[in-house]
């Protein structure tokens, strides 16, 4: 199966060396390429692509309204966003996974992180650059309003998948450190996303760091 991307980036040579690193990739294509946020969630929509590759500063919408429209709640049928910039700013990174970002990368992560987030993002799963993983979460637990206890608890085997997703675990290395198979893995991902009411696992993560169950 190809995975689609759409590339949204004010600067053409900044478009091309991604289309270059994607199209290595023989599971990669890149159908769109926007010059701006306007035109980003316009190509999206009509297109419908797997994933949207999308920078922050742009002309007429910038990255975090087109993440909002595209991903943020509400929005019937949500595509996938990943946020690529060269800004590792706080208000940034917090602002696109509230906006519906299921992963933020730093354009100096390197061409493989890259490949990894889409492909990431593609199976439902979400990538931060390790580089802002753990000072963006500390700024969520910083500056979250507190949340209203759970109506169904978590399980003790849930906290321990949350505490993993939290510390930027793949569902392969969490079976791997639970000994538990990769299919109970998504399950337990599955449940604790329905009993949190979050709609990926950079919101789970949140959810942990707000309340303190990692450190």
């Amino acid at each position: 199966m190809t995975i689609r991307v759409l590339l949204a980036d004010d600067q053409a040579m900044v478009r091309g060396g991604l289309r270059l690193i994607l199209e290595d990739q023989p599971d990669l294509t890149v159908v769109a390429e926007a010059v701006d946020g306007a035109e980003a969630v316009a190509l999206a929509r009509e297109l419908r692509p797997d994933v949207c590759l999308v920078d922050i500063r742009m002309p007429r919408l910038d990255g975090l309204e087109v993440t909002r429209a595209l991903a943020g709640p509400g929005v019937r049928d949500p595509l996938r966003v990943v946020v690529v910039t060269t800004f590792d700013l706080d208000e940034y990174v917090y602002g696109a996974l509230r906006a519906g970002a299921v992963g933020f990368l730093l354009k100096d992560a390197g061409p493989a992180l890259l490949v990894e987030a889409v492909r990431a993002a593609h199976a439902g799963d979400a990538l931060v650059s390790p580089s802002v993983t753990v000072r963006l979460l500390r700024h969520v637990n910083g500056v979250a309003p507190a949340r209203a206890p759970l109506a169904r608890p978590l399980t003790d085997r849930e906290l321990e998948v949350v505490r993993a997703v939290a510390r930027g675990r793949t569902n392969r290395e969490i079976a791997a450190e639970l000994f538990i198979s990769l299919s109970t893995v998504k399950s337990h991902v599955s449940g604790i996303q329905a009993k949190l009411d979050v709609r990926n696992r950079v919101e789970i993560a949140a959810w942990a760091w707000e309340n303190q169950l990692v450190s």
